[in-house]
């Protein structure tokens, strides 16, 4: 009989196992060793003993021996297991108390870093979040004539503000009441601001004068107070609004002389810091001052303010009788000082609102024209300096003349004539000057018209000057030497020509031109400007035979007596050019402008005066539309200057080849 099976299988984990289905079977077990022949019993611990026995029992007769199970394999070693121990409490709450101290001891640390080592410096950070630097207005520099009379000053004046937390609750009404009909401000606006909140500073009224404010004061009035502005005020009908220019609202330069110095005028703003209060209030602080303000320089021209007066007038007055879209006057003295610069139309300096950027450009450098046979003092110069011909040098002048492709033609039709070098200056010949003006070549003719200063700034340095447009000879095609030599082909402005003309008053020495005489200080010092820069562009010769020339122009054989002026030897050219259509960019056949340029007392030279009318109607030519304008300005200047009437009459000039001498 078979021992039965294991009913409880080993541990599949153990080697040998077989109770998992798909294990690996075990090794087969080793039979039993047969017991002796002679029944005798095994021994203890013999193989197939089982565990824990001493003996083995006694085998019944004819009974089949059992088989045992195979010895099981030894054991595999235990796993390593962490073995957690329950530790010592009072350990662990030694530990965390040692970190806890350490943790204090680091933030006790900090702390006194903070609020003791460097507590002002943290202090200090923690102002400057809720402190502002904010500017203190300085006084801007004045603009004067050469006199010291102004063109633009700054007058002292008081922005007023409330503090709405000192303004006491019985003097409110007051308060609304006094600042409402002193200073002709809403209501309703005045009344917010008194009973804003949060706030300390609310401003509610500008450009104050000391004395209004004064009175506002005198009441004790709780919560109001005033601080120091400044405000830039224009005199009226000084002429000068185009070439002074104006300020902004923050009191800085925008157009005219107040941008160009805008630098020496605005001085050194001071600084005032004051605490920023969490709606952005502003709250002056005492003795929050940083910085004085530094007053600015004030600038003397060489403007003389009863001469712009008039220009500008005479100006206005011929513009509007000539229902002319503009035009502007220069006058100047032979050291090129501009002693006048109008331009027409203006603006009011005090309503800037009112007008846009073509008003408040200055015409006289700004805009650009042909000059017509003003230029030809040029041409004529060029001959006269290179020795090509003499005043008295006869040419045969017909009324036309074909040149290449174009015909050019004198603006009166007096047939053929004889004229003098003279003669076509006084007669204002077209065809004449260009005959010369071949004699004298184009990079010749070039060379002259730049030295006389065209194509190229003035020098002035003025807001929106434009150098005007002479072309490199080598791009002039067949017409262009004639056209140039007569004053077209080219651009300039009106301060250019009066200078050219300064600098045949001048001997034919050019000088710098200059607009600025010098600045005053804060304490009162004047500081002339630098000495202008001289160049010699004509001899002296040259120059005198060409004021012979330009007096034969006003002269009773000339285009323009008008320009005469009683007890005064007068010279001056006359000028007509079509204009530019800027929509087509073709000549506008009924578009003109009419120019008018001289010098008086033409022997002994004193002052230029040049005239520009851009688009006259009815009267186009320069001598019958700009010689009464330059008449009225010159007398005027003359008479103010305090320049001597003329002590010579004027040389007899032959203008035609069969004239007497005499």
């Amino acid at each position: 009989m078979s021992n039965p099976r294991d009913r409880n299988p080993r541990d599949p984990r153990r080697p040998g196992a077989t109770g998992r289905s798909g294990s690996r079977p075990s090794k087969r077990p080793q039979r039993e060793p047969r017991r002796p022949a002679d029944g005798s019993r095994v021994r203890p611990g013999a193989a197939g003993a089982g565990r824990g026995s001493t003996a083995r029992p006694a085998r019944r007769a004819g009974e089949r021996p059992r088989r045992r199970p195979p010895a099981p394999p030894p054991p595999p070693p235990p796993l390593l297991r962490r073995t957690f121990r329950a530790g010592d409490p009072a350990k662990r709450i030694k530990i965390g108390g040692v970190i806890i101290v350490v943790i204090m001891m680091l933030f006790a640390g900090r702390l006194t870093q903070i609020q003791g080592i460097d507590a002002d410096s943290y202090a200090e950070a923690a102002a400057n979040l809720r402190l502002q630097t904010i500017d203190i207005p300085t006084l801007r520099g004045q603009i004067t004539d050469v006199n010291g009379n102004p063109f633009a000053l700054s007058v002292e004046v008081r922005t007023v503000f409330v503090d709405p937390e000192e303004v006491k609750e019985e003097e409110r009404d007051q308060v609304v009441d006094e600042l409402v009909t002193r200073f002709n401000l809403d209501e309703d606006e005045v009344a917010a601001k008194v009973d804003a909140t949060p706030s300390r500073y609310q401003v509610v009224a500008h450009r104050i004068s000391p004395g209004d404010w004064q009175e506002m004061r005198d009441l004790g009035l709780s919560g109001v107070g005033a601080e120091v502005d400044y405000e830039r005020v224009y005199p009226e009908e000084t002429g000068a609004a185009d070439l002074v220019g104006f300020v902004g609202s923050e009191g800085h330069g925008l157009e005219g002389l107040e941008g160009y110095l805008d630098e020496t005028l605005s001085g050194e703003a001071g600084k005032r810091q004051v605490e920023v209060g969490s709606d952005g209030t502003q709250i002056p602080m005492a003795g929050g001052l940083v910085r004085e303000p530094e007053p600015g320089q004030d600038v003397r021209l060489t403007l003389d303010r009863d001469l712009q007066w008039f220009a500008q007038r005479a100006l206005a007055e011929r513009v509007e009788e000539l229902d002319a879209e503009g035009g502007s006057v220069i006058v100047t003295n032979t050291d090129h000082e501009i002693l006048a610069m109008a331009d027409y139309p203006s603006y009011s300096q005090n309503d800037i609102s009112a007008t846009g950027p073509e008003e408040w450009s200055n015409g006289a450098v700004a805009e650009t024209f042909e000059p017509g046979s003003t230029n030809k003092v040029i041409t004529l110069a060029a001959a006269l300096e290179e020795g090509l011909t003499t005043p008295e040098t006869v040419y045969t002048v017909p009324y036309s003349l074909q040149y290449y492709d174009r015909t050019f033609r004198n603006s009166t039709n007096n047939g053929t004539q004889r004229l003098t070098v003279n003669g076509i200056m006084a007669q204002s010949s077209n065809v004449g000057t260009i005959k010369i003006a071949d004699e004298v070549g184009r990079g010749t003719l070039y060379n002259f018209m730049k030295d006389f200063g065209l194509g190229q700034p003035t020098g002035l340095a003025l807001p929106g000057e434009e150098a005007g447009i002479l072309t490199d000879p080598d791009d002039w095609w067949g017409t262009q030497l004639p056209s140039v030599s007569i004053g077209h082909g080219l651009s300039v402005n009106a301060t250019q020509m009066a200078l050219v003309y300064a600098t045949v008053a001048n001997g034919g020495v050019q000088v710098e031109p200059r607009l600025v005489a010098g600045t005053v200080d804060p304490e009162g010092e004047f500081t002339p400007a630098g000495e202008p820069e001289k160049t010699r562009v004509v001899s002296e010769e040259t120059a005198e035979q060409l004021a012979l020339m330009l007096e034969a122009v006003t002269g009773d054989g000339g285009t323009a007596p008008q320009a005469r002026i009683d007890g005064y030897r007068v010279a001056g050219k006359t000028g007509t050019a079509n204009r530019l259509d800027p929509e087509t960019g073709a000549y506008n056949e009924n578009d003109y402008t009419a120019t008018f340029a001289g010098f008086a007392p033409a022997d002994d030279p004193e002052l230029i005066v040049q005239v520009v009318l851009h688009s006259p109607r009815g009267t186009i030519y320069g001598g019958e539309a700009a010689g009464p304008v330059f008449n009225d300005i010159m007398s005027f200047a003359l008479k103010t200057m305090k320049v001597p009437p003329t002590g010579t009459e004027p040389p007899a000039i032959r203008l035609f080849e069969e004239e007497d001498d005499s």
